[in-house]
């Protein structure tokens, strides 16, 4: 289950969208409004709206979406009802609205408008919604056992309309592309070669890096838009990470000696002898790394000894 929640001025045009006969819409729930058609009920809504005319956008339109895996269970009063606690854990409370469903998608889904401006006059707040959103969809998918995606890679990118079509673009782009990229220039090029842009934003003067913008197709995202993985910080942990990783490749498994590499039993007594002595002065070259290891458990080894010692005693 997922919800996209989107803020406008415009009744009569959500009203006209969600009611279209061509998307065979069925009103399943409603509240405080003339449901004579659909005049009637965009002229219920503009008639509170008007109690507060600060508010420059007081249309609410969600869009709850469910699981194709889900259908044969989801009824319009099931939907309904999993839409209403939607709305009670939002806030989205003592308001007008009505709940409708569609059947002309695949997958099953309602749109809910709702007034911003409640019965008493209040707006309803928006604060933190997009976070609220995300932790009340993954509760009440658990709490009615809903299939739960697989986040983005199920998303059919066919479907998608503007801004999300470049955003899943750019989603694709990135995520192939940090994972094998080892710094920001290189990551800058190759994205470039497929039409992105990035640009970098400063704290205050300063010419700290505080964010990065992608750009595609006209379009700006900021990283974390984009995917929480992709905010700058993230971004150059893991190119730091794929630095990392390059540098480990190119070190050798097997320490090697200053003596050349010789046949004999001798020689090769004394290559595995610098290879894993722990404190052969005689052999390869360890990092520093690896001597403190070996001194820690020099030490370990000197002190258990001791101890049995003084058990013997």
């Amino acid at each position: 289950m997922m919800a996209k929640i989107v803020k406008g001025s415009d009744f009569k045009g959500v009203v006209d969208y969600i009611l279209d006969k061509n998307k065979n819409a069925q009103v399943v729930a409603y509240e405080g409004l003339f449901m004579e058609d659909k005049e009637t009920i965009a002229m219920s809504f503009n008639a509170q709206s008007r109690v507060n005319d600060k508010v420059a956008k007081p249309v609410g339109h969600i869009a709850l979406s469910f699981s194709k895996e889900d259908e044969p269970r989801l009824t319009n009063r099931t939907m309904a009802g999993i839409a209403l606690e939607y709305m009670e854990r939002m806030g989205i409370r003592n308001t007008q609205f009505f709940i409708a469903r569609h059947f002309d998608k695949e997958h099953p889904h309602v749109h809910i408008a709702f007034n911003r401006i409640d019965n008493n006059g209040n707006t309803i707040s928006d604060k933190h919604e997009r976070l609220r959103n995300t932790r009340i969809c993954k509760e009440l998918t658990l709490k009615y056992g809903l299939h739960m995606a697989n986040g983005k890679e199920n998303v059919k990118r066919n479907r998608l309309k503007e801004p999300d079509k470049t955003k899943y673009e750019l989603y694709d782009i990135l995520k192939t592309e940090v994972g094998r990229c080892g710094n920001w220039n290189v990551l800058v090029a190759n994205l470039k070669r497929q039409g992105a842009e990035v640009h970098f934003s400063h704290r205050g003067q300063t010419d700290e890096i505080q964010g990065v913008v992608f750009s595609k197709n006209g379009y700006h995202f900021n990283g974390s838009k984009v995917d929480r993985r992709f905010s700058y910080s993230k971004i150059d942990a893991a190119l730091q990470r794929n630095r990392y990783g390059e540098r480990m490749n190119l070190i050798p498994k097997v320490c090697t000696t200053d003596t050349p590499i010789a046949t004999s039993d001798t020689a090769r007594g004394e290559l595995v002898s610098g290879s894993l002595g722990l404190l052969n002065s005689h052999g390869s070259s360890s990092n520093a790394t690896d001597a403190e290891a070996n001194l820690e458990m020099a030490e370990m080894l000197r002190r258990k000894k001791k101890r049995k010692k003084g058990l013997r005693l």
